[in-house]
């Protein structure tokens, strides 16, 4: 497997770029006003809240669409699943982003 390269080292930072997009990742920042490619920045991150502040770790995403622009959750049937998950229903769709309407009292 000649032409791989192996990244060594524990709790480093890696980024990669894809070859055929040179000057797709950002250099010294990761969130820019304007990506290349005309990409989006988005930033993952699975312990925002669950371990000290030094110890987190995120991925910087660059998109061509936002997350956001996912369509609607669909019900898909369980299958083999063995859960009740009758009982609520899943509404896994971004709130955040298409709050509720309020009603007028």
């Amino acid at each position: 497997m000649a032409g791989l390269e192996y990244i060594s080292g524990f709790g480093n930072e890696f980024s990669s770029e894809d070859p055929r997009c040179p000057g797709s990742l950002p250099e010294g920042q990761n969130s820019p006003q304007v990506c290349p490619y005309g990409l989006y920045s988005e930033q993952l991150s699975g312990s925002a809240f669950t371990c000290p502040r030094p110890a987190n770790k995120r991925s910087w995403l660059y998109r061509i669409l936002p997350s956001v622009k996912h369509k609607p959750f669909t019900l898909v049937p369980c299958g083999d699943l063995t859960e009740n998950w009758d009982e609520v229903e899943p509404d896994p769709n971004q709130l955040r982003w298409l709050p509720f309407t309020i009603p007028k009292s």
